[in-house]
């Protein structure tokens, strides 16, 4: 079987553990050294604006439609009362029945409209 190559990590200041050359000076030009370019100096780049508000129409967006769905599944027949899950488990199904569980269930819809509502009216873009 031939060998395979070795897979260890080399540190990057190798060149300093093993008592390499050092780098040249930093007014000499030395033939096929390249220097690093600095790090930036700006710190982190921003987000566009137009990117913010596009993820804030959407996420607002997504949360209106997920919770009118919530809110209002189950008041419907289709949705709730002939539901296959329900069918399929008729102890979970008779909890689902109860009043008070859709009434639980319409408020999680309505507290997620509520943080649509509050996320849509409140930002600020920064």
């Amino acid at each position: 079987m031939p060998e395979e190559p070795e897979l260890t990590p080399i540190p990057a200041n190798a060149a300093m553990q093993t008592g390499a050359a050092a780098d040249p000076a930093p007014g000499s030009t030395g033939e096929g050294t390249s220097q690093p370019s600095p790090p930036h100096k700006d710190g982190p780049q921003r987000i566009p604006r137009w990117l913010e508000r596009a993820e804030l129409f959407l996420r607002v967006l997504l949360r209106l439609y997920i919770g009118l769905a919530v809110c209002l599944a189950p008041w419907f027949r289709v949705f709730w009362d002939q539901n296959p899950l329900f069918a399929h488990y008729p102890r979970v199904g008779m909890y689902a029945a109860n009043g008070a569980v859709r009434g639980i269930i319409s408020g999680l819809g309505l507290l997620n409209l509520w943080i649509a509502f509050r996320d849509a009216i409140h930002h600020r873009d920064g």
